[in-house]
C-alpha cells in the first residue's frame, strides 16, 4: 500500500511546531506494511489543503491520512476540503472513529472528520494531537487493506469471511 500523510497545521508549516501527529502517522502506517512515498505539511488554508490532496491522490497514492483542521475552529478546513476534491463519502469510517472515540472524550461528537474516496484513493480525515491519532487511526488499520485492495478493484466482496457450519 502506498501512503501519504497531509498535516494542516498554520504552526507547523511555518516550522514553529514538530509534526509529532505526523510522526505518529508515519509509525503506525509503517508497522502495517505501507509505504510512505507523500509527507507535506500545509498551513490550514482550504485551497492548500484541498491542492494537497488533489496532488497526492492523482499521484496514485492508495491512501492519504491527514492530520489536523477537523474541530469547529474558524481554521479547520481539512474536512471541507475533503469534501470538495472526493468523487464518494465513506462515512462509516469517521462514524467509526467518533463512536470508539466518545467513550474516551465527550469532545469527539466536535469532530467534522470525513472519509472518501477520489479515483482509486481513500482519503481519511484524523484529528491533530498525536495521542488521537493513535486512538483513531487503530480503529481503522483492520479495515485499510481491504479498502485499498477493493478500491484497486481486486477484491469486490466486502462480506465477512465465515466457516461454513459443521
Amino acid at each position: 500500500m502506498k501512503a501519504a500523510i497531509l498535516t494542516a497545521s498554520d504552526r507547523g508549516a511555518r516550522g514553529e511546531r514538530e509534526d509529532a501527529s505526523g510522526r505518529v502517522l508515519r509509525e503506525l502506517l509503517s508497522a502495517v506494511g505501507a509505504e510512505i512515498v507523500d509527507y507535506r505539511i500545509v498551513p490550514d488554508e482550504l485551497d492548500l489543503v484541498a491542492g494537497a490532496l488533489v496532488a497526492m491522490a492523482d499521484g496514485g497514492v492508495d491512501l492519504i491520512c491527514t492530520t489536523g483542521g477537523t474541530g469547529l475552529g474558524p481554521r479547520d478546513v481539512t474536512p471541507d476540503a475533503t469534501l470538495q476534491v472526493i468523487q464518494r463519502r465513506v462515512p462509516g469510517i469517521p462514524e467509526a472513529i467518533r463512536a470508539a472515540s466518545l467513550p474516551k472524550t465527550q469532545r469527539a461528537m466536535l469532530s467534522r472528520a470525513e472519509a472518501g474516496v477520489r479515483g482509486k484513493t481513500l482519503i481519511v480525515n484524523l484529528p491533530g494531537s498525536p495521542n488521537a491519532v493513535r486512538e483513531c487511526l487503530e480503529v481503522v488499520l483492520p479495515v485499510l487493506s481491504h479498502a485499498v485492495e477493493v478500491l484497486r478493484g481486486g477484491q469486490l466482496d466486502c462480506a465477512r469471511d465465515r466457516e461454513a457450519p459443521a
